[in-house]
């Protein structure tokens, strides 16, 4: 029987990095642009600065679903074939995705990643 993927203690400190990065940085954007009706109003109003270049991008990303989308389709790919990189991946986009309310595929995407942990190790070529 082979192994199941496992990270090595080194890749879940790193992971667990990518995870609180991207929990912060999504939590920032959230409530400090999203929902904060002045910088909402004054980058609607055409302000020029990396936030509101940022808030715009947001808002395209969320209309589209992207964050939950990639998730998701990144979660099914770490399933497939299992990697810390796609595992980063997903939990980067999973985050963005639950923070910024592209909730249902981003928390499907959380839990095909935990499933992915029950697969076999890939073969070493």
């Amino acid at each position: 029987m082979r192994p199941l993927f496992l990270p090595t203690a080194r890749q879940v400190n790193w992971l667990l990095v990518v995870g609180f990065l991207s929990l912060g940085e999504a939590l920032y954007l959230r409530y400090m642009a999203l929902e904060n009706n002045p910088v909402a109003l004054a980058c609607q109003d055409g302000l020029q600065t990396w936030l509101c270049a940022t808030f715009r991008l947001a808002i395209v990303l969320f209309n589209h679903g992207v964050f939950g989308w990639v998730a998701l389709i990144v979660a099914f790919l770490n399933l497939l074939r299992p990697s810390v990189v796609l595992v980063a991946v997903a939990l980067s986009a999973s985050t963005f995705g639950l923070v910024l309310h592209n909730a249902e595929l981003a928390a499907l995407a959380v839990g095909v990643l935990i499933l992915s942990l029950a697969r076999p190790a890939p073969v070493a070529a």
